[in-house]
């Protein structure tokens, strides 16, 4: 992307305070310069400048320690060159999350890689949290590496660690370690939080931690964070041995997958690359973003922390996962959410990655938020709504699971009659809705088909086990559900509405196909995905719905949601509209940031992205929709391979 040189300083992100804005852009990257980091406990995300500007700990929903992204004065990280903040390039490795830098300055040429280690599973009593799934070959170091090698030339290279702890609250004071200039801790009310390693020589202005030095080509340094029990590198060789040994557990993961070999591969991989490091691996469970607070409306107050988990993703996440092949994140995640089921009397919409149930909303006035994008939240107001999407979304992963699996574990059977049970209960009241709106509650359109999935998915695992009486029983509520729906859902024009009492257009109607409610071919489907590809739009892009006609109880725009593109390409394809399918696929793919990530909206007018990053639900319904199409066109070039083949079958020899 083209930056305003008066801007560029601002524009990559360097770390400034709120009194140093440069002339001609804000103090903030965008969205999706970011680069993501994760060692499946903790997550990290790193500006083009080299800065670390956000990151929590101990574990992926913590209390930050770097929140620059939040307010320039909340903490950051950086190792790069010293008077140049704009790099030549950045990249992943292939097949992994270890993210290279690239600088090319008027003095010389250097490489940096960023990763949060990944090493042999080990046990130890402090690690944050319960390991409730089956410990695996591997887990988190708890060490944030970074490594610099010169190429040619010679450049100057800093090193700047500012922590400010509890998002912002707290700084820290800075002591050396070891009797030498390497080795650092920073504490907090005189407990240490966590240690800085390196070979620069470190000093200390207040609360920051620098190092300077000129590299020549072929030297190289490193710097390592750990926390906790990390064990950090003691020298480059090892900081790269340990490096390498990261990529080989990404490269060993991701060649458990089933990749199509096709032009977008690329956008599976780094999709599914992107999932694993948003699942928190001693539970299973799948954030929802990395992130909290990053808004919807620039400027604006649509600012939710997503470091949670929500049931709703459950379907789409082992839909996408067992797509791919990759069972053993679908299996634990499906654990997860069936333990909490079985746990709970009254299912909620969302957890902590934990399984916490309360997720009270608390605003931190003291931030002033992405480009002023205030209040900064933490927390998440929504779980405590009632929405009847959950005992949906739960059986029919119940059932996907079942389906991938080949059996059906007869020790859930009570906990899937309980839940079937509170979608009988609750289907005729109000809601909220599947977007969270905080406005008066309604009869949700999707929710009531939520609820549908709910009693059809039951039926069917109620036959898988032989009682045909429960089934038959659930089938007819299940169609009385249908024709509830059917009757009071739609518009004149047979266009399925958000609610009851609206023809305003909603996008979860597009799960009315996906979820199997009806056919494809069904004329009221086709007539709902046309008018909104056609009328909910915006530069082909899909809102989720119209905020002036939606009383969702905040104010101001919002972009389009990826997930509702997606998810339209998906239905296009089953209404017969593949080309057209095709050409929003291209576009919303053409949309990723430069790194192949999403956040969870995009700005349709300038490709801006918005909301929290990455965004599981947008990588989700990229993996579903990419590979519908992929299959959609082996499917009609294996049927143009058998009519050419009938041609020549039927063709007259020559005379």
């Amino acid at each position: 992307m083209a930056v305003d040189p008066k801007g560029a300083e601002a524009m990559a992100g360097m770390p400034v305070g709120r009194s140093h804005l440069t002339l001609g852009g804000s103090p903030f990257p965008p969205i999706a310069d970011y680069g993501f980091l994760s060692d499946c406990e903790v997550t990290a995300l790193v500006a083009p400048s080299g800065s670390v500007e956000w990151m929590c700990l101990p574990r992926m929903d913590g209390p930050s320690v770097f929140a620059a992204m939040l307010d320039r004065d909340a903490g950051f990280f950086r190792l790069g060159p010293a008077d140049v903040t704009v790099p030549s390039g950045r990249r992943y490795l292939p097949g992994t999350m270890v993210l290279e830098t690239t600088w090319n300055v008027p003095t010389g040429w250097a490489v940096v890689r960023d990763v949060l280690l990944v090493g042999p599973w080990r046990y130890t009593s402090n690690r944050s949290g319960t390991h409730r799934r089956v410990p695996v070959d591997h887990s988190a170091e708890r060490v944030l590496l970074r490594t610099v090698r010169c190429l040619n030339g010679a450049v100057d290279f800093v090193m700047e660690c500012e922590p400010a702890f509890d998002y912002g609250r707290g700084r820290g004071e800075w002591r050396h370690l070891g009797g030498g200039y390497g080795q650092a801790e920073v504490l907090v009310e005189g407990e240490p939080r966590f240690r800085l390693t390196t070979d620069l020589n470190v000093g200390f202005e207040g609360p920051r931690a620098m190092a300077r030095r000129r590299l020549h080509a072929g030297e190289q340094a490193f710097c390592a964070l750990s926390w906790s029990d990390g064990d950090p590198p003691a020298s480059f060789s090892e900081a790269h041995r340990r490096l390498t040994r990261t990529a080989d557990f990404w490269h060993e993961w991701i060649s458990r997958g089933t990749f199509p070999d096709h032009p977008w591969r690329k956008y599976l991989q780094r999709s599914a690359l992107t999932l694993k490091g948003l699942i928190y691996a001693p539970t299973g469970a799948l954030l929802a973003a990395a992130t909290s607070s990053l808004p919807e409306t620039p400027g604006g107050e649509r600012n939710y922390d997503y470091r949670f988990t929500w049931l709703r993703d459950a379907t789409f996440m082992l839909w996408g996962l067992y797509t791919l092949g990759l069972d053993r994140e679908a299996d634990d995640f499906f654990c997860f959410i069936a333990d909490l089921a079985e746990q709970e009397a009254d299912l909620q919409i969302m957890y902590g990655i934990g399984g916490e149930r309360d997720l009270t909303e608390h605003v931190l006035d003291h931030l002033s938020g992405y480009e002023g994008a205030r209040p900064v939240r933490i927390g998440n107001g929504a779980w405590d709504q009632r929405q009847h999407d959950v005992w949906g979304v739960l059986l029919d992963s119940v059932y996907l699971h079942t389906c991938c699996r080949d059996e059906l574990d007869e020790r859930r059977w009570p906990m899937l009659r309980r839940q079937v049970g509170a979608a009988i209960e609750h289907w005729r009241q109000p809601d909220q809705g599947l977007w969270e709106v905080r406005g008066p509650a309604r009869h949700f359109t999707a929710s009531k088909v939520l609820c549908w999935v709910a009693l059809d998915r039951g039926a069917k695992l109620a036959l898988l086990r032989g009682d045909t009486e429960q089934a038959a029983e659930w089938r007819r509520i299940a169609d009385e559900i249908h024709a509830d729906v059917c009757a009071h859902g739609t518009d004149d024009r047979g266009v399925f509405c958000q609610h009851y009492d609206t023809s305003a257009l909603d996008a979860a109607a597009l799960l009315i196909p996906l979820v199997g409610f009806l056919p494809p071919t069904d004329p009221r489907v086709r007539a709902t995905v046309l008018a909104i590809a056609d009328e909910l739009t915006e530069d082909e892009l899909v809102l989720r719905y119209r905020v002036e006609e939606t009383d969702d109880g905040f104010s101001g725009e919002e972009g389009t949601f990826t997930i509702c593109s997606f998810w339209l390409v998906s239905a296009l394809i089953g209404i017969g509209e593949v080309r057209r399918a095709r050409a929003l696929c291209e576009k919303v793919l053409a949309a990723a940031s430069p790194l192949l990530l999403y956040a969870e909206e995009i700005d349709s007018h300038t490709g801006r992205h918005l909301g929290n990053f990455p965004q599981a639900f947008s990588h989700l319904a990229l993996i579903n929709a990419v590979t519908d199409l992929i299959r959609e066109d082996a499917r009609i070039d294996a049927d143009a391979h058998v009519h050419s083949l009938a041609d020549l079958g039927s063709a007259s020899p020559r005379q």
